[in-house]
């Protein structure tokens, strides 16, 4: 089956990503399967002002943590905080929820 709008969104990704291997590969192009992670990470983490969102925070409802920025509390610090089951799934309704009205939003423009 064809589908047109599909047609034109894999052409405009891979337009997307041509470009982001040009600016991050260097002169020879024999690396490109070592960049093609890089570009796919910069690609699903920036923001696009057509959604006002990233790609991937509207694929899996959360912004990407860089490596940089991943940071593991320990279950010593998690009681201390007083996160217990119940209130953490009160916290996950909720994002599930901003989630589908992002969701909705960036549909709609």
């Amino acid at each position: 089956m064809y589908n047109a709008t599909t047609k034109g969104l894999a052409k405009a990704f891979s337009k997307a990503l041509c470009k982001l291997l040009e600016k991050i590969m260097s002169k020879s192009k024999r690396n490109c399967h070592e960049c093609l992670d890089e570009a796919l990470r910069a690609y699903w983490t920036s923001y696009r002002t057509v959604t006002n969102a990233t790609p991937f925070a509207l694929v899996y409802g959360v912004e990407a943590i860089l490596p940089l920025q991943r940071q593991m509390n320990s279950l010593r610090m998690a009681i201390q905080k007083g996160i217990i089951e119940y209130e953490n799934a009160k916290l996950r309704l909720a994002e599930l929820e901003v989630l589908d009205k992002n969701r909705l939003e960036a549909q709609q423009e």
